[in-house]
């Protein structure tokens, strides 16, 4: 059987970025499941220091260094692949690098203690944000000749929010006033081509919401700005539609069949006691109204003019099996 195609075949970084509170780390890890299909190495990562993908996956908290953690979705033929996941913090980021370009060893952990990684990641925010994604950068370009290292056919990141996406992912103006040239120079404009590049792609989750919509509206113009490749929309939480329009339009006026309604519960062995029947001719109100408000903020999403996927909002909330769920909703609807 064929590879099911998908719509970003030549992507190797998902960058996944969105407001708080839409769900962006979950729709990171569903993705990477979602990549993980015939045969493929996927590697999560995650930098705000949250150990998010630990909570997630019911693992220990993740150093840093690779672990595998699950399989992806199985292909046609059977044969899942595998998410390996990598916390990044800019302390350990900063060693590696000192030790990567100054073969400091020892003596560059030992910095640790003099306070220099904090001064560094603290002081210098634009320095903290290349360790961070050289560290990625890293992670995508490896290759055959690193016999020691998993080659990976796809990393995703779990970035930070949108309102910082932009700032966080085009590291040669955050350091335009700090460093002008040598290694951590040469590093950001290595970087930045990576990120630049039809290998790189930001998605951006969101809710069916005001100010969530707004907020990706906006991602989406100042990554454009800054001429980084903007990706799909993944609508999040998305309600179930358990009511038809006409049903809905009814709801919103409160015109609906109460004795339809009570005959309905009659048949099911249900009675109509203690008002259970303008409880649910309110609930139906409340959610048609509810509904209403999703389609104008899904028209809007529409108007964005990139791909667009949408996964349900979860009655048991997001487990592991939760995951695939999502993740096998993403591949059907091309997005892995």
């Amino acid at each position: 059987m064929s590879e099911q195609k998908h719509d970003w075949p030549r992507v190797r970084l998902h960058v996944v970025t969105g407001k708080g509170g839409t769900g962006k780390s979950t729709v990171a890890a569903a993705l990477a499941l979602a990549l993980a299909t015939h045969g493929k190495n996927v590697l999560l990562c995650e930098v705000e220091g949250r150990q998010g993908i630990a909570r997630m996956f019911d693992v220990d908290p993740l150093p840093y260094e690779e672990r595998r953690i699950a399989t992806g979705l199985p292909g046609p033929e059977g044969n899942p692949g595998v998410v390996h996941a990598l916390h990044i913090d800019p302390e350990s980021a900063l060693l590696e690098y000192l030790a990567m370009y100054y073969k400091l060893g020892r003596a560059g952990r030992a910095l640790d203690r003099f306070g220099v990684v904090e001064f560094a990641t603290t002081i210098a925010p634009g320095v903290r944000d290349v360790l961070l994604t050289g560290k990625v950068f890293e992670a995508v370009q490896r290759n055959s000749r690193n016999k020691k290292a998993i080659r990976y056919d796809a990393v995703v990141l779990d970035a930070p929010p949108t309102g910082r996406i932009a700032q966080f992912l085009n590291v040669n103006n955050e350091l335009a006033g700090l460093a002008r040239m040598g290694p951590i120079k040469s590093q950001a404009d290595t970087v930045m081509t990576l990120f630049r590049s039809p290998r790189t792609a930001v998605h951006l989750v969101t809710v069916l919401e005001e100010m969530p919509v707004q907020e990706t509206a906006d991602g989406i113009e100042e990554l454009r700005a800054a001429r980084l490749p903007v990706g799909g929309v993944v609508v999040n939480l998305v309600r179930p539609r358990d009511l038809d329009r006409g049903d809905l339009a009814a709801a919103l006026e409160g015109n609906m069949d109460r004795a339809a309604i009570r005959s309905d519960l009659k048949e099911a062995g249900v009675q109509d006691g203690n008002g259970l029947v303008d409880g649910l001719v309110a609930e139906a109100g409340d959610h048609a109204e509810r509904r209403a408000l999703e389609d104008d903020q899904r028209a809007l999403v529409s108007e964005l003019e990139v791909p667009t996927y949408e996964l349900p909002r979860l009655a048991g909330g997001v487990d592991l099996g939760g995951l695939y769920e999502l993740a096998t909703a993403l591949r059907e609807q091309g997005m892995a």
